[in-house]
């Protein structure tokens, strides 16, 4: 890309910071969040506060550190007004060809070797997949087949911290946060999202949110259908059973002699019990390198724990079963209340629209370092967040300009070089590992896809031969 389109890039970021630094209430952090959103975008390597500033104000690197840091971890502007306008200014990127498909319900963790940042305790990290010392947020992101972009996201609190009132006056978590399981986390960020006007969608999310009965009950009482994930050992009705009659109080009644009843059985006991016609091969997106293609078996069920609820009975709703060629069982089971006639390949296809967060994730992280904040308090672990969201969308919203064939490109930014040599506090810490839990479909390399956000980025990256100091 010429010098002339680099300058349309960077007018077209000028313009997107100045509608969302509308609504930081004070002229004072306009400046700084200008910078934040820049160093984000233009760092390679440790994207904390020290580098940023480095970065954005070689020649009072000091006086820059400073300043990034007050308004990240102190000043009291709201995140969710500022998620809200990068909403406004970038779903329409997304939303081109069709509109919003799904709702996608997700966590992310943060390993940390201390104590002392805020919402740090012992528990599942999905960043290594077992037990670990660790922060989790949960998210919310809305999605198409062309994208996707987060529009919640807050820090799971768990029960010590919740109840610890040092910890928290010490972190600064406000005194309306109290605990809360993920799965009810991620219920008020959907019921909040739909009182801010996004069109009601399919709700998609992996089996550590599927399974609970619960969850699946808020989403279905909030107006909208699901496609979730369930651990193999979720109890079902089998297609045309039912539990039998309840008495008065909930009692069933007693067998008579020589009767048989149904019985719940688990997921993967039916599945495995499926005769070989049930299992189709069914392909549903572009990988790197192939068309992704599966096995697939679909069955209509009834969820075996909702049906004794208030001697109701649970309607019928999808049951599908994933079970890849070459291995020994079945490996992923969805609960899907989309319609009785949906079509096989549209069921799958809908489904495995939750690897879009796969990929925010990564990019958010290898990007534009969501897990590089080393704050340890609550406003500044949801401020970086929320600014780095904002720089994604800005990415995002970038794509569309990049022909598919675009190189490595530049951004001649107005802003001086790092100095040769610098290296900044934090700068030999490991980049995390690609963010992994169980029940996901890989995500995608990065700059597989024609038009990637890492070309979008590259047009970002100062050119030190071109850069040119600021004032």
């Amino acid at each position: 890309m010429d010098l002339q389109n680099n300058r349309g890039t960077e007018a077209r970021f000028e313009a997107y910071a100045a509608k969302l630094a509308a609504g930081l209430g004070h002229a004072d952090r306009v400046r700084p969040f200008h910078d934040y959103c820049v160093g984000l975008l233009s760092a390679e390597g440790r994207k904390s506060v020290e580098p940023l500033a480095a970065l954005t104000a070689p020649e009072r690197t000091s006086a820059q550190h400073q300043s990034l840091l007050t308004f990240v971890a102190e000043s009291p502007w709201s995140d969710d007004i500022m998620l809200a306008e990068v909403r406004k200014q970038v779903l329409h990127a997304i939303t081109r060809k069709e509109p919003i498909q799904a709702f996608i319900i997700d966590d992310t963790s943060y390993p940390k070797k201390g104590k002392h940042s805020v919402g740090v305790t012992r528990q599942y990290c999905g960043e290594r997949g077992k037990q670990d010392n660790c922060q989790v947020a949960v998210s919310l992101s809305v999605a198409t087949h062309q994208g996707s972009l987060p529009v919640a996201y807050q820090l799971y609190l768990p029960q010590d911290w919740a109840d610890d009132a040092a910890r928290r006056a010490k972190a600064g978590v406000p005194a309306e946060i109290e605990f809360r399981t993920k799965p009810e986390i991620a219920l008020a960020q959907l019921r909040a999202a739909l009182s801010a006007g996004l069109s009601a969608a399919l709700a998609l999310a992996d089996a550590a949110y599927g399974n609970d009965g619960k969850f699946r009950a808020g989403i279905t009482a909030a107006g909208l259908l699901y496609s979730v994930g369930v651990f193999s050992s979720l109890l079902v009705w089998r297609p045309g059973e039912e539990p039998p009659p309840q008495e008065q109080g909930g009692r069933r009644p007693r067998r008579k002699a020589g009767e048989t009843r149904p019985e719940p059985v688990q997921v993967k006991t039916l599945a495995k019990q499926l005769p070989a016609d049930a299992w189709q091969t069914i392909s549903w997106r572009e990988g790197s390198n192939t068309v992704l293609t599966s096995r697939f078996a679909r069955q209509r069920v009834r969820p075996a724990p909702q049906a004794a609820r208030g001697g109701e009975l649970a309607a019928e709703e999808w049951l599908l079963i994933e079970w890849p060629e070459g291995e020994a069982e079945p490996t992923r089971y969805w609960l899907s209340t989309l319609p009785a006639d949906i079509s096989f390949e549209r069921l799958v296809d809908l489904t495995k629209l939750r690897w879009r967060i796969e990929r925010d994730y990564q990019e958010l992280k290898q990007e534009v370092g969501l897990d590089h904040y080393e704050g340890r308090g609550w406003r500044g672990f949801h401020h970086h967040a929320s600014i780095c969201i904002a720089a994604y969308g800005f990415l995002i919203s970038e794509m569309e300009t990049i022909p598919p064939s675009a190189g490595s490109q530049t951004w001649y930014g107005r802003r001086s070089g790092v100095p040769a040599g610098y290296r900044p506090g934090g700068a030999a810490a490991a980049h995390a590992a690609p963010h992994a839990k169980l029940d996901r479909d890989p995500a995608p390399a990065l700059g597989a896809d024609p038009g990637s956000y890492t070309a979008a980025v590259s047009l970002l990256r100062p050119n030190p031969a071109a850069a040119r100091c600021a004032d």
